[in-house]
């Protein structure tokens, strides 16, 4: 009885043994995987949390900048040809704001070693030639009309990062333009109903 008892307990010894071996080498093992994932580059975590972005500032810096160069590129091309008197201001505006929105976009993107994409002139060309063939109010509807599209994207890219970009500086940018955003949006629905 006394040599089974005995038995039993270098048995139970040896067992904890190796679990507080197995537990030690899964800690081990754990911290290692933490370490590595605090070492991933900057463009691919939170840097002070080691944990991946919410949002994808990268795409989103791109996808804004070509916006913003369209916006620019045809607020020119409306001021030329629009008749209504506020179409023409509306565009003129677009041209001050987009423009003064895209340098500082541009400085934060060379900071960050973004390269922004060219012009894509295969697309304003077909957009132009598709307002080219518009004449008068005719004109002045479809232009405004891309205006209020191209607004509600802006407006809700701007809130997505203004609440969820993972950069501050970025997120701090988007915050600062989302008034400016929101007004060309309300003010282009204006224009836009009375031109109806």
């Amino acid at each position: 009885m006394g040599k089974l008892i005995l038995a039993v307990v270098c048995s139970a010894a040896f067992l904890g043994a190796c679990t507080s071996a197995e537990m030690s080498s899964t800690n081990e093992s754990a911290n290692r995987n933490t370490n590595a994932t605090a070492q991933v580059s900057p463009t691919a975590t939170t840097p002070e949390r080691g944990i991946a972005p919410r949002h994808d500032d990268t795409a989103w810096v791109m996808a804004v900048a070509h916006d913003g160069m369209t916006e620019v590129e045809l607020g020119k091309f409306a001021a030329t040809k629009a008749q209504n008197p506020d179409v023409k201001r509306f565009a003129q505006r677009m041209v001050t704001d987009h423009t003064k929105a895209n340098d500082e976009l541009k400085r934060l993107a060379t900071a960050k070693n973004i390269t922004l994409p060219a012009m894509s002139t295969d697309e304003l060309k077909a957009t132009k030639d598709r307002l080219s063939k518009l004449t008068g109010a005719d004109f002045d509807r479809e232009y405004m009309s891309m205006m209020v599209a191209g607004h509600d994207k802006a407006v809700a890219a701007f809130q997505d990062q203004s609440a969820n970009g993972s950069d501050p500086e970025l997120k701090a940018f988007a915050t600062r333009t989302l008034p400016t955003l929101l007004e060309h949006q309300t003010l282009a629905k204006e224009i836009q109903a009375k031109l109806k």
